[in-house]
């Protein structure tokens, strides 16, 4: 006769409970560490800032009633100056620091596809903030106007 009391089931039950409780904490510990390892956050705000200064403040039409009309002849010499001399309109737009630099890429684009894309290329495998902005584009030499879409993207 076994006298020790313990059942099959109730060892099976016991091993069960104490693999998920172990589960459970390396899922939950993993997931600590995460906030201070990803920056995507940071970068997803400093790309909404850098939009609002570009659209609401640079590259406005000037017309109050309509937001987020830009200026074509400003988007222009914006995205060249970005291609151009990258360093200086980064610099320009504030996105450099004593110990964190961030790099940028703006895209123009309608319903047709790209018009316009200046910047660096983005790279792989690292947190890229982006925001899109819906821009009513007017066009200098026409008057003529045109909704496209604006990207921001911040790395």
């Amino acid at each position: 006769m076994d006298s020790k009391g313990q059942i099959t089931i109730d060892y099976l039950i016991s091993v069960t409970i104490f693999l998920f409780a172990v589960a459970f904490v390396f899922n939950y510990t993993s997931g600590i560490f995460t906030p201070f390892i990803s920056n995507s956050d940071e970068v997803t705000l400093v790309a909404d800032r850098v939009s609002t200064v570009l659209v609401e403040m640079t590259l406005t039409e000037g017309d109050g009633n309509v937001p987020n009309m830009v200026n074509s002849s400003k988007v222009d010499t914006f995205l060249t100056d970005l291609n151009n001399s990258y360093e200086t309109t980064i610099d320009d737009l504030g996105m450099t620091g004593s110990y964190v630099r961030y790099d940028l890429n703006v895209t123009l684009e309608n319903e047709t596809g790209i018009i316009r894309m200046a910047g660096k290329e983005m790279p792989s495998g690292v947190n890229i903030g982006q925001t899109k902005r819906i821009v009513l584009l007017r066009y200098t030499d026409t008057g003529n106007r045109e909704t496209a879409i604006m990207s921001f993207r911040v790395w």
